[in-house]
């Protein structure tokens, strides 16, 4: 019985592959630490565009081995928040207003849609992160109004129904964070982007799909606009 005996054998296989596969210990994911502590000290402005990076500097300051160092600034360099520096090394990517741009047009599909599928399942958006954000921008707190501001618009996505946007959206909040610190520290936080916000949530709680996609796509097209104006203006004024 030929079948019967290459069937046995595949089985014998496999269960001798998961015997080889020994348990290993719980450990603290320190490349994921790394990573996010790294990437908030981009997005504010930390380590500064241009800044030249080095394994031993971040491990110390971060208090690491150079290890999950070595494997954070990889997923870095992967989602373009570090390159290549001249010479040797790394360096944290200077900002782009092209690639600001670009993620712009991303992130207003994905809001776009977001909206109008919460606003078809009339889900009510989290109120406390517009509280919050009006009273970052009268404390002129740039890190909160950027913490609200991702809330606010994460809110959304979770009452959209739909986990993918915010799983797709994750990949591109480093760089506008990024954008929205250095813009945010040039320039004064505007009450009125608290105003869209809540004219969005209240177009989601009525039901009004078309209005919060109208409401949602003029948001999102003059906040890529600004971002992108502030940017072009800050290098004009460093290269003069």
């Amino acid at each position: 019985m030929p079948f019967i005996e290459s069937g046995t054998r595949r089985l014998a296989t496999i269960a001798a592959m998961r015997a080889a596969l020994a348990p290993i210990e719980a450990a603290p994911d320190y490349v994921e630490q790394a990573r996010r502590a790294l990437v908030d000290a981009i997005a504010t402005g930390q380590l500064a565009s241009g800044e030249r990076l080095t394994q031993e500097d971040i491990a110390r300051r971060l208090n690491v081995s150079r290890q999950p160092v070595l494997q954070a600034l990889r997923l870095l360099k992967k989602d373009g928040l570090v390159e290549d520096a001249p010479g040797r090394g790394l360096q944290v990517t200077p900002l782009d207003d092209t690639m600001i741009a670009r993620v712009y047009e991303v992130r207003g599909a994905l809001d776009r849609l977001a909206a109008r599928l919460a606003a078809e399942r009339r889900a009510p958006v989290d109120a406390q992160s517009l509280a919050e954000g009006r009273r970052a921008v009268a404390a002129h707190d740039i890190q909160a109004m950027i913490e609200a501001d991702i809330a606010f618009h994460r809110g959304i996505y979770a009452a959209s129904g739909n986990p993918l946007i915010d799983q797709t959206a994750q990949r591109y909040w480093a760089q506008v964070r990024r954008a929205m610190g250095s813009v945010l520290r040039r320039s004064e936080g505007r009450d009125s982007v608290w105003d869209e916000h809540e004219a969005i949530a209240r177009a989601i709680a009525a039901g009004d799909a078309d209005a919060a996609d109208r409401l949602m796509t003029a948001h999102t097209t003059w906040a890529g606009r600004h971002m992108c104006s502030r940017l072009q203006r800050s290098r004009s004024d460093a290269a003069a």
